[in-house]
């Protein structure tokens, strides 16, 4: 693994975090939030920055946030 490739994933969780309007969002939105955004890091970091491992990471990160943000 790179530190070249983790920093600019990141930097994107970090900006798509900051666009998000957590006023109006529930707990179970958040959690599938933060859980995509958790989920594509990982991914990326995994693949050495492949889309596929990406945006297959956002997906099952996204799909576990919910579960668990359906419980609080």
């Amino acid at each position: 693994m790179k530190i070249h490739s983790l920093i600019p994933a990141i930097l994107i969780t970090i900006a798509a975090t900051g666009c998000a309007t957590w006023d109006n969002m529930s707990s179970r939105e958040k959690s599938a939030v933060t859980g995509a955004a958790v989920g594509g890091v990982a991914g990326a970091v995994i693949t050495d920055g492949g889309v596929l491992g990406t945006v297959g990471g956002a997906a099952i990160g996204g799909v576990i946030g919910d579960q668990v943000g359906k419980k609080k």
